[in-house]
């Protein structure tokens, strides 16, 4: 189940018969639950009837975004205060006169200072001043705080100070208050990136923790007898025990279940390379696919804010079906605004005036104005022309030529978006497939394919509820980091490997938690490196624990760095010495892979209508989904309940055995 900002979408599979079902419902941001329940209902009668439940949500992260998130107390090491409002410079704008650092969620009113000290070692040169703790919890009930965030110097390698600090937080303030102390949010170095992500955490914990504990409840009541299980932004699933201790690891679960789908969906289709594009009615996200596995970073940035944790690469913008059209500089421009969904798109009929790319499509006759989102919304077709028509008076333009040029400058700024996360990072999208959903994507995927030389495109089922049921797809997932800084001089393979060991025991304690089996465990080891002067790092994959131990382990682990860089930054240096900085532990928890079976059901009979392609007007037959058994030649427009899916000029279109629609253009047709 994913709870977005418009619906909650439910995705039901039946381990008997191999059915499956989605379903969608309005959200209800006063009570999520409602929400929930709502979709639960047209899909299952019978909690108890649930033998495995995945629960994705943006509750933390639309906290964030409307800023709508818990007062926070900072505890900050003594002469340490600044360290979380200096932030960092921004060197991608270090010429930008107009940037700005983005608001800190903790005013510096709210961060008090703690004595005590750890060297750079780990070493106390300061006993903890207990007495300065104590006075902060007085602080946090008199004025009403809801979390308090602990961030200590040097805790990352020594987390004496606060343990020590959380036992008498909690001794003060009881259950109430979250505490959240860095060490548990990040173990790596960095002091501005750790203090950030355990503001972070503590600004949209209690918001996430309230949320889960109502689902649970809820469910409970209604007879689900096993754990609800939460995806976290990693890409992997915890349960929801885990995850109320742990809320920031959910930021992003709602959009990378549409990631993990794209793995599965990749795994079936037998690509292992594949660019995921998710477009709603207010953004566009691409992630990628990488030989078969998500692409995940070990840290990343949301609204400007630093994140230390492991993280599926997403790449939004704002282009959407709500995305609104305008003038500027007596140019056409498209989003990043968004008319959203009140007053929505004009031929909504709920007040919009202003051109959408929605509006657009029905313009060129590529929307069903009594078959959209299946049927629940009868589209303005008349106010969608008002509104098209009115921008292309102010550019001299006809109708029909602007509502095109609408698509093509929206299918522009995607396909630039996908290029962010590809060619600038050397990698050939030519060589990836495309798989597209939302509620959105299938719409706008050829032309975004054609834009950047993609030969096939592959639109899942119910692609407006893919992102539920990546989710089913996704595997049990634990992370662990260790501190590890040695240059080449000083390696010690048989000190690392004893850390290893110990981060190896650590994770599958934690799958053991979660209820893995040992035959379903698996684990793996990577190493952050650099070379000697470098900043930051790039992460190495290790064979095992023991490698260290190899004779050749240093040659071997340079020459595999040396690569990583090359391809990442396109040279490589390997006369350099190389310095290793974090060790990360990675434990997963095989869950059972679910095939749903596609049978051809008989739809409705196709009807002709005029559709406009590249300024021509086609007669194109508009055909239902489930009763595709055969190829279709472009153009076609395919319906179904939560998407569109657009077969262009010149392209053929097969459904797999798997019910995914396979689009070939050019060559490949």
């Amino acid at each position: 189940m994913d709870v977005g900002g418009t619906f909650t979408d439910v995705v039901r599979y039946d381990e008997e018969t191999g059915e499956l079902v989605a379903a969608k419902a309005p959200t209800t941001p006063g009570d999520l639950a409602e929400g929930v329940f709502a979709a639960l209902d047209r899909v299952l009668d019978d909690a108890g009837e649930i033998s495995f439940f995945v629960h994705g949500t943006t509750q933390g992260l639309n906290a964030l975004l409307e800023r709508k998130g818990s007062r926070v107390l900072l505890l900050a090491s003594r002469g340490a205060r600044d360290v979380y409002h200096i932030a960092r410079g921004n060197r991608d704008r270090l010429f930008d006169l107009k940037y700005r650092k983005p608001e800190p969620l903790v005013p510096r009113s709210d961060v008090a200072e703690v004595g005590g000290r750890l060297d750079w070692r780990g070493t106390e040169t300061e006993q903890l001043d207990e007495a300065a703790v104590r006075a902060a919890a007085r602080r946090v009930r008199a004025e009403g705080f809801d979390a308090v965030a602990v961030c200590l110097l040097f805790s990352y390698l020594n987390p004496a100070h606060e343990l020590r600090t959380g036992q008498i937080l909690a001794e003060e303030l009881g259950e109430d208050v979250m505490i959240v102390l860095s060490h548990r949010v990040a173990r790596e170095w960095r002091e501005y990136e750790r203090t950030c992500s355990t503001v972070l955490e503590a600004y949209t914990g209690p918001v996430v923790r309230r949320h889960l504990a109502r689902i649970e409840d809820r469910f409970a009541e209604r007879g689900l007898r096993v754990p609800v299980h939460v995806m976290q932004s990693s890409g992997g699933l915890v349960n929801a025990s885990f995850a109320r201790e742990h809320p920031l690891q959910t930021l992003l679960s709602g959009p990378v279940g549409g990631t993990m789908g794209g793995v599965a969906a990749a795994r079936l289709l037998g690509r292992p390379n594949a660019i995921c594009i998710d477009m709603g009615g207010t953004s566009f996200d691409v992630s990628l696919v990488i030989d078969g596995k998500p692409d995940v970073a070990v840290e990343a940035k949301i609204e400007g804010f630093p994140i230390l944790l492991p993280i599926v690469n997403l790449h939004t913008i704002g282009a959407g079906g709500g995305s609104l059209a305008y003038t500027e500089a007596e140019a056409l421009r498209v989003g990043p605004e968004s008319a959203g969904a009140v007053p929505g798109p004009a031929c909504y009929g709920r007040g919009g005036t202003q051109a959408t790319v929605t509006d657009a499509n029905l313009v060129l006759g590529r929307v069903d104005p009594d078959g959209f989102a299946g049927g629940s919304l009868d589209l303005d077709t008349e106010a969608a022309h008002r509104a098209v028509a009115g921008l292309a008076g102010q550019l001299s333009m006809a109708p029909a030529e602007l509502a095109e040029g609408i698509c093509r400058v929206a299918n522009a700024k995607m396909a630039q978006a996908i290029r962010t996360l590809t060619v600038e990072h050397g990698i050939e999208p030519r060589e990836f497939a495309l798989i597209a959903f939302g509620g959105a994507g299938p719409m706008h995927a050829a032309a975004i394919a054609a834009e950047l030389d993609i030969g096939e495109v592959a639109v899942p089922r119910f692609p407006g509820a893919f992102s539920a049921w990546g989710m089913l797809e996704a595997d049990v997932r634990r992370d662990l980091t260790d501190p590890f800084f040695r240059t080449q001089d000083e390696f010690d393979g048989e000190a690392m490997s004893e850390a290893l060991d110990a981060l190896e025991i650590q994770v599958i304690g934690a799958l053991t938690e979660q209820g893995i089996p040992a035959s379903r465990r698996r684990v793996t080891h990577a190493v952050d490196m650099r070379y000697s002067g470098q900043d930051y790092t790039l992460t190495v994959d290790l064979l095992n624990a023991h490698e260290p131990e190899a004779p050749a382990f240093l040659s071997d682990i340079a020459k595999r760095f040396a690569e990583a860089h090359e391809r990442r930054y396109g040279h490589s240096s390997p006369e350099t010495p190389v310095e290793f900085v974090t060790l990360r532990t990675t434990g997963l928890g095989t869950m059972p892979k679910r095939s749903a079976r596609h049978t051809p059901r008989p739809g409705a009979d196709p009807v002709v209508r005029p559709v406009v392609f590249d300024g021509r007007t086609y007669q194109t037959p508009v055909l239902w989904r489930d009763s595709l058994d055969a190829e279709v030649p472009g153009p076609a427009i395919i319906v179904e309940d939560t998407a569109t899916t657009v077969v262009p000029p010149g392209s053929r279109c097969t459904v797999d055995a798997h019910g995914f629609l396979l689009i070939k253009a050019g060559d490949a047709a």
